[in-house]
C-alpha cells in the first residue's frame, strides 16, 4: 500500500509538475525597445536594441546624451540584467537590473558606479 501511494504522488507530481514547466514560456527580449530612464536630474528616452542568444543578452543603447553604446548582460527567467561603459571622461559603467512585467514590458533600476541611482520602464516597439 505505502509503495502504491507514493507512486501515485510521485505521478501526480510530475504531471503537474510539467504542466507548470509547459505553462511558463520564456519570454525572448530580442527587438528594439523605448525605455524611459528617470534621474534626479530628468527623464531620458532612450532607444535600446537587445538581441538574446539563450541568457546572454547583446546590443546597443543610443541616448542623446550618451550616444551609442554597446550592451552586455543576461536574461533568466523574468530577471534582466545588461551593462554598458561609461564615456571616455571617466564616467563608470552603468548597470542596469529589472523584471519583465509582459513579454513588452519591463522595470527596473539603474546603478550609475556611486554616481547616483535611477529607475527605468521598457516598452517593446512593435
Amino acid at each position: 500500500m505505502t509503495r502504491l501511494r507514493f507512486l501515485c504522488t510521485l505521478v501526480v507530481a510530475l504531471a503537474f509538475g510539467g504542466a507548470d514547466a509547459a505553462g511558463q514560456q520564456k519570454v525572448d527580449v530580442t527587438g528594439k525597445w523605448a525605455f524611459a530612464v528617470v534621474t534626479e536630474n530628468g527623464t531620458g528616452t532612450p532607444s535600446v536594441i537587445l538581441k538574446q542568444d539563450g541568457e546572454q543578452l547583446s546590443g546597443t543603447y543610443e541616448s542623446q546624451r550618451l550616444g551609442l553604446r554597446v550592451i552586455d548582460g543576461t536574461m533568466k527567467g523574468d530577471t534582466i540584467r545588461f551593462t554598458f561603459k561609461g564615456t571616455a571622461d571617466g564616467m563608470p559603467p552603468l548597470n542596469f537590473i529589472g523584471v519583465l512585467v509582459d513579454k513588452d514590458n519591463m522595470k527596473g533600476s539603474l546603478d550609475m558606479g556611486g554616481m547616483g541611482s535611477a529607475t527605468f520602464t521598457g516598452k517593446r516597439e512593435h
